[in-house]
């Protein structure tokens, strides 16, 4: 294993998924775009919606734009399927924007990694969907999903 290896490494057994995509789920929840970014490899390939990234410089000024938009980001994934180096999950994500309307996002990722465990594509399609204040799910305080709140399938989503 190198020095700068992200555990767990391909080939991945189903456990080995299910701890990456939480262990995605919590970075990302910390809203931090360096830290999330470091995931990546250097060279990696996104398609974000309608947005084609490609290097760790890139994810990082994406996520940085997002985040400051995206308000009160709060996100739960859940692994839908997993191969050796390949992991499958959809996602919901709540947000709201300047004005104070909150979102609820729906989406489906396709990862692959590299043999360092580093992220070297990702395939996101997401839609948002406007949802009122009081229909919110997610209300941990803000950081990484407690071990006791519910996931997507626990929640109905």
């Amino acid at each position: 294993m190198t020095e700068d290896a992200r555990p767990p490494l391909p080939p991945f057994t189903r456990e080995d998924a299910v701890r990456k995509v939480r262990l995605a789920e919590d970075a990302w929840n910390t809203r931090d775009p360096a830290k999330v970014a470091l995931a990546y490899t250097p060279d990696t390939r996104w398609r974000n919606r309608d947005t084609f990234l490609q290097g760790r410089a890139e994810v990082e000024a994406f996520l940085t734009a997002k985040w400051a938009r995206e308000n009160g980001y709060r996100l739960i994934k859940e692994i839908w399927a997993h191969g050796d180096d390949r992991i499958a999950v959809r996602f919901c994500y709540e947000w709201h924007d300047a004005t104070g309307q909150w979102f609820r996002a729906h989406g489906n990722e396709n990862w692959r990694f590299s043999a360092s465990g580093h992220m070297a594509e990702r395939h996101a399609s997401i839609n948002d969907v406007a949802i009122a204040g009081d229909a919110r799910l997610f209300r941990w305080p803000q950081g990484p999903r407690p071990d006791d709140h519910p996931g997507l399938t626990e929640l109905g989503l």
